[in-house]
């Protein structure tokens, strides 16, 4: 039987051209989502400016109110989150504070005898331990619901200070009964601490005021956010209660909730400030557990929302690309990977040119999250020449390192498209402020460099044997998808040397 050569590289390069397309059409309509959902951010800060949003009295009888607190091994943020929740302003006789502890190590008796300390303080603060860590967060937060005696059900991590007015502030907005969630925007104990803390805080930034201001004006569904956020505790029970078989509990509840027609508030102007990741390990398990949380609620969910005959046809698509957001990094790192043979395919096929100018999808989207993050930046730094000039900088060290992470998070999403069961790893608390030599001494710091900085590095070269290409795929040259690769190079290179450092 003979081969045909000839049809086997077309066969090869057509399929590679045809995924690559989908997933820049995919990534090209995700970001069409956030060019929407900043239409309604701007609108929405134009009603401020008019003093058309307006906080709600306090009710005449403030309802009883419960906060949790999960702990899992926090040695070094306990003392500092129980003082400030002690402050909290509430009429103490309305208040129970739950420290909800599934410890294993020596900050189980560090807690213990803090609980003991503002007890006697008059706090009415309660230390609950379990027998085991079945469920693990949604666990414990399902276990102390049990002997909650509050309403209402606010949730702080360790890593998480509110302001002392922070219940006076939200507790307000539940005299809607259609209200089963407020969410308050994360703030940034540690934004300047380094350049991963700096761009996480870019990223999240983005995400609590545009797309969570937007979904929220447009009625769409919004997800609690794990943390500074406050439940009724009636929407809890009536959304099914809290379920440990996602890694993102706080999104599966979110979803079942609003299929339960219970309405979500985000209050972008209560601030609750918390302490960003430092070292790169921290990094890599909140993302891996965001992004295969995030695949394992599309699993789970998008059945319900398609199916419901409750929820209008805008909401079900933007609630599609919500649970779909994880999934933008596989995207990525699809167009990465295949963008280097696709370079020897256009020189190969130059009869297909005006396929491969549909590459320009990549960056049509790449000026859209340009242009959207730009509004979000000049809303915390403010606008003119100097603080744009800035904002270019922070975004190509955001894009590179978004592409960098690629790897690692598009790992944790095929895991839970798969099906593939992790235990729930804690994103580490440092409290580090300036000595960044402290974290390698830290006791819950990764001691070792993991196998996923070596591949990493692999794709460095990678990317650089792609610039490389550029110069001599064809007589002319080819730089077309030169910036990418840089970009694509800087962000594997960052990643991996972060990883061989092991301290930022």
């Amino acid at each position: 039987m003979e081969i045909n050569l000839e049809f086997i590289i077309r066969y090869f390069s057509y399929s590679i051209m045809g995924v690559y397309l989908i997933c820049l059409l995919l990534i090209f309509i995700y970001s069409l989502t956030q060019l929407n959902m900043l239409r309604y951010f701007l609108r929405f800060e134009k009603k401020k400016e008019k003093n058309l949003v307006i906080m709600p009295p306090l009710p005449t009888e403030l309802p009883n109110v419960t906060i949790q607190l999960p702990l899992y091994n926090e040695l070094y943020v306990v003392e500092r989150l129980l003082e400030c929740i002690s402050k909290i302003e509430y009429p103490k006789n309305k208040l129970q504070i739950q420290v909800l502890d599934d410890s294993t190590d020596e900050s189980l008796a560090l807690t213990e005898s803090l609980v003991l300390k503002h007890q006697k303080n008059n706090i009415p603060i309660e230390h609950i331990t379990r027998i085991d860590r079945n469920g693990f967060k949604a666990g414990a937060l399902k276990y102390g619901l049990e002997s909650a005696k509050g309403d209402f059900i606010a949730i702080f991590d360790a890593d998480f200070l509110p302001q002392t007015d922070w219940l006076l502030k939200t507790i307000p907005h539940f005299q809607n009964p259609e209200i089963g969630v407020v969410q308050t925007r994360w703030g940034h104990l540690n934004r300047n601490y380094s350049v991963l803390t700096e761009i996480q805080a870019f990223a999240l930034d983005a995400h609590f005021l545009l797309e969570q201001v937007g979904r929220n004006q447009q009625n769409h569904f919004i997800n609690f956010n794990g943390t500074a956020g406050i439940w009724r505790k009636e929407c809890i029970f009536d959304a099914g209660n809290w379920e440990g078989d996602t890694l993102t509990e706080d999104l599966d509840l979110s979803y079942r909730a609003q299929l339960k027609q219970w309405k979500f508030h985000y209050l972008d102007e209560v601030i609750t400030p918390a302490e960003l990741p430092v070292s790169l390990s921290a990094i890599r398990s909140q993302q891996f557990r965001w992004n295969k949380g995030g695949a394992e609620n599309f699993r789970k969910m998008i059945g319900g929302v398609v199916r419901s005959k409750k929820i209008s046809l805008s909401t079900k698509f933007n609630a599609l690309f919500h649970l779909l957001n994880s999934s933008m990094f596989l995207n990525v790192l699809l167009v990465a990977v295949l963008s280097v043979p696709l370079l020897f395919i256009k020189a190969y096929f130059p009869n297909l040119r005006i396929l491969f100018n549909l590459s320009g999808l990549f960056i049509l989207s790449t000026l859209i999250f340009f242009s959207c993050y730009w509004f979000i930046h000049k809303r915390i730094y403010d606008g003119g020449i100097n603080s744009f000039l800035e904002y270019i900088k922070r975004f190509l060290l955001f894009y590179s390192l978004v592409m960098g992470f690629a790897l690692h998070n598009s790992i944790a999403v095929i895991e839970g498209y798969l099906g593939k069961k992790s235990p729930f790893v804690r994103t580490p608390k440092f409290n580090i402020k300036k000595d960044s030599n402290s974290i390698s001494t830290n006791k819950y710091s990764l001691k070792k460099t993991t196998i996923y900085t070596f591949i990493e590095l692999l794709f460095a070269l990678y990317f650089l044997f792609g610039m490389v290409s550029a110069f001599w795929v064809s007589a002319e040259g080819d730089f077309g998808l030169f910036p990418f690769h840089l970009l694509l190079f800087i962000g594997f290179s960052s990643i991996t040397y972060h990883g061989l450092k092991k301290t930022v």
